[in-house]
């Protein structure tokens, strides 16, 4: 038996008339009226709803088990190792236009845009932090370049207690002013110098003056948000035998694929030791 999973993330909306009340699309239509439609909770009570959460349910992985935070993912997705101690912290290209963030994703900036762009702060970011009163702390806060505005931090966790680091999802507040949300709680105040210093870095870009001058929005701020620590996925095949074997005796595991191009999705592929194909 061989099953295939459509998973269209956040495709459904919300409002009076969502996207799918309104789209054309007779082969979903179909579906629907030839199968069977259904509700599931993909969110465990107590969580935040995000992609995160919802994927590793639908795959399987209960997250109150296995959910650390969205960081440690997309880290396996980049070939990030993370250590015990490690805590991993989504880093957005974003864009801040007097004082408002109105873009989370720098205008979907391009890869080969971002990762100069990361690169230019790696090496000037040492620098930045002795000025902003954080010199001890440059070895042990690492930037990784990941795909389009979606890259990695990975701080020594030193005891800290990740779990009470409150960041907000750049996302959450496109068109509000970006200091009404500053990083609190561990590490609250390294983060603030890190996004201001990386500022200081990205305002003075080639790139950046390039994609002005193209019309196109610049990268002005690292925003940190999704931190984690390492997240341990038992594998997949595992997994589904486990679940098949207390509810229908049998004994046979799955095997399987992800399909994506989102580094997420590919994330939880590689660390519940799924195949998952280079996607453009």
């Amino acid at each position: 038996m061989k099953y295939f999973v459509l998973l269209g993330d956040g495709m459904a909306d919300r409002g009076e008339s969502t996207p799918l009340m309104v789209a054309k699309k007779p082969f979903i239509d179909a579906l629907c009226k030839k199968g069977q439609t259904g509700l599931v909770q993909t969110i465990p009570d107590g969580f935040k709803p995000g992609s995160d959460v919802a994927n590793l349910s639908v795959m399987g992985y209960a997250p109150e088990l296995y959910y650390t935070g969205r960081s440690p993912l997309e880290a396996l997705s980049i070939g990030v190792k993370l250590e015990d101690n490690d805590i991993a912290i989504r880093a957005n290209l974003v864009t801040i236009e007097n004082g408002i963030l109105v873009d989370y994703s720098a205008g979907e900036i391009e890869t080969a845009d971002a990762v100069t762009l990361i690169n230019e702060i790696k090496v000037k970011l040492p620098e930045k932090l002795k000025q902003s009163g954080f010199p001890d702390i440059v070895d042990s806060a690492k930037l990784y370049a990941g795909v389009s505005y979606r890259h990695c931090m990975v701080l020594d966790g030193n005891g800290e207690d990740y779990t009470k680091l409150e960041l907000t999802p750049p996302h959450d507040i496109t068109g509000k002013i970006a200091r009404d949300y500053p990083p609190k709680g561990a590490f609250s105040g390294l983060l603030f110098a890190l996004s201001l210093s990386s500022g200081a870095i990205l305002k003075d870009s080639e790139i950046n003056k390039k994609r002005i001058a193209e019309g196109k929005r610049p990268a002005t701020n690292l925003w940190f948000w999704g931190a984690g620590k390492a997240c341990k996925l038992k594998p997949f095949t595992e997994l589904t035998r486990e679940i098949f074997l207390q509810n229908y005796d049998i004994r046979a595991g799955l095997k399987g694929s992800v399909i994506s191009a989102v580094d997420l999705l590919k994330g939880i592929a590689i660390g519940a030791e799924m195949s998952a194909p280079e996607v453009k």
